[in-house]
């Protein structure tokens, strides 16, 4: 049998009134008197009923978070800023995994506000027409993590990626390199795609150099895409010397296939990216990257959306944190 409020009540010789009062931290309860109801509490085992607190209260104390990849280091990071600060104000998380994949994003957030969730924060990729529409149909506070709308309507917390990637190609132009390959996200992307090929694109025509389309590859976040481009740019007549990855795991996918190839990082090609996730520094040689505060970037998300949720004063819904070229052993000049 389930242990209720008033099964407590009886065995601590209280009103239900005064075990809620004790459930709920209010000070207004003589410390014999809670004393007592926890006692009766531990000799019962007796647990609140979340659900019906939040039916009470109109609030569930939950937050949904959509995470598009929870095997990709850099969101696992992101999540642990989350945490952190959700731990601090009280509120439980939900973690959703999406794969990366539209229609299970939308499914997702539909999910989480039917689970009545006082908040929603959303990590992903594009942020489409489907997804406003979803968000739309939510009474509660959204916060967008890592990723922004492209009208800027919905608060957000995130880097100017087209800056990152500017700051990484300008990296290898001061190094003297002038064959520079991209190895992209794909174009869709608002931001790890798009906004960092932009940013490379902006380095390049600044530098007076042309975009060649043959130095730019579209791969998929992922190590084995980091290795087939590079190898792809090793097969090239006049390959390139220097590589420019979209994310931390393509670029060290590109030094693997460089190594593979009998060839030395950086002494034949140089390799550069962004993320800073833990792996650059433990690849060899260690990879120079432009690190994103992702813990920073979810800690502060999180805190905007309690704001929010509290109906606090807000100054700015649309963050943008600093990046940081991190130099190690992954370029050299020419």
């Amino acid at each position: 049998m389930t242990v209720t409020i008033y099964d407590v009540a009886r065995e601590a010789g209280v009103s239900m009134a005064t075990v809620s009062r004790v459930v709920n931290n209010n000070p207004n309860v003589k410390p014999q008197t809670r004393k007592k109801v926890f006692e009766a509490i531990e000799r019962l085992g007796y647990r609140p009923n979340a659900v019906a607190r939040g039916l009470a209260s109109k609030k569930t104390t939950t937050v949904g978070v959509v995470i598009p990849d929870i095997s990709n280091a850099i969101f696992a990071e992101v999540a642990r800023g989350i945490e952190d600060i959700a731990n601090m104000y009280h509120y439980n998380i939900i973690l959703c995994n999406a794969d990366k994949r539209k229609d299970k994003e939308i499914r997702v957030i539909n999910t989480l506000l039917e689970k009545q969730v006082d908040g929603l924060l959303f990590m992903g990729g594009a942020v489409t027409d489907e997804h406003i529409q979803a968000f739309n149909t939510s009474n509660v506070p959204i916060v967008l993590c890592a990723t922004t709308d492209e009208k800027g309507t919905i608060p957000s917390v995130d880097i100017d990626h087209e800056a990152a990637a500017y700051d990484a190609v300008k990296q290898l132009l001061s190094e003297g390199h002038r064959r520079i390959a991209m190895i992209s996200g794909t174009l869709q992307d608002p931001a790890n795609g798009y906004a960092r090929y932009q940013g490379y694109k902006r380095a390049l025509e600044q530098a007076g150099l042309p975009v060649d389309d043959e130095l730019v590859r579209i791969g998929n976040y992922k190590y084995e895409s980091g290795m087939e481009a590079a190898q792809y740019f090793l097969g090239l007549s006049e390959r390139p010397s220097a590589i420019f990855a979209a994310n931390d795991e393509m670029a060290i996918g590109a030094i693997h296939a460089v190594q593979d190839a009998g060839l030395k990082v950086p002494a034949d090609i140089s390799v550069i990216s962004v993320d800073n996730i833990r792996m650059a520094s433990m690849v060899r040689p260690q990879l120079t990257t432009v690190a994103q505060p992702m813990y920073d970037i979810g800690a502060v998300a999180m805190r905007l959306l309690t704001k929010l949720m509290k109906k606090e004063a807000v100054e700015n819904a649309k963050v943008v944190l600093p990046h940081e070229l991190i130099v190690r052993q992954s370029v050299a000049s020419v």
